[in-house]
């Protein structure tokens, strides 16, 4: 497979976009942070040591929810991101793209949710949705594998 090939980039671009969305996220658990905190001029006055995880006790609900996702964001995508590599590598099709892209949306759409409103009923169903696309894409990878190993 060629450097350049069109459908390794298409596989590859949905777990880009997840990257610069989970930046996006930094970014936005950042700003809302430091603004509950009474902003940058109270960090300096904070004591040494301690987790961001501690914020947790100290500031709102709607605040921590933004940190919550962040942290959510380096967790299962992970796996999505090896999947994307080994599909990319091994030669996706279009069906893996497409379900990369679905994954992708439907984590956007959880961030969103989960920074907003975060109501656990509907969070759940859009963890089972993504879940699902991670689930068809890990057995398409190894399916991948397999097939290029014993060709």
């Amino acid at each position: 497979m060629a450097m350049n090939d069109p459908m390794r980039a298409a596989m590859l671009a949905p777990a880009a976009l997840l990257v610069l969305w989970s930046m996006v996220m930094l970014v936005w658990m950042l700003v809302t942070r430091i603004r509950a905190m009474g902003g940058l001029a109270a960090l300096r006055k904070a004591p040494a040591g301690g987790r961001g995880a501690a914020l947790d006790r100290l500031l709102p609900d709607r605040v921590n929810w933004k940190a919550h996702n962040f942290i959510n964001l380096a967790e299962q995508p992970t796996l999505f991101y090896a999947a994307s590599v080994i599909l990319a590598l091994t030669g996706a099709e279009r069906i893996d793209v497409v379900f990369a892209a679905l994954y992708v949306a439907l984590r956007i759409v959880h961030s969103l949710w989960q920074a907003l409103v975060n109501r656990i009923a509907v969070r759940f169903g859009l963890f089972i949705a993504y879940s699902s696309c991670l689930m068809v894409l890990a057995i398409r990878a190894v399916a991948s594998c397999l097939a290029g190993a014993l060709a």
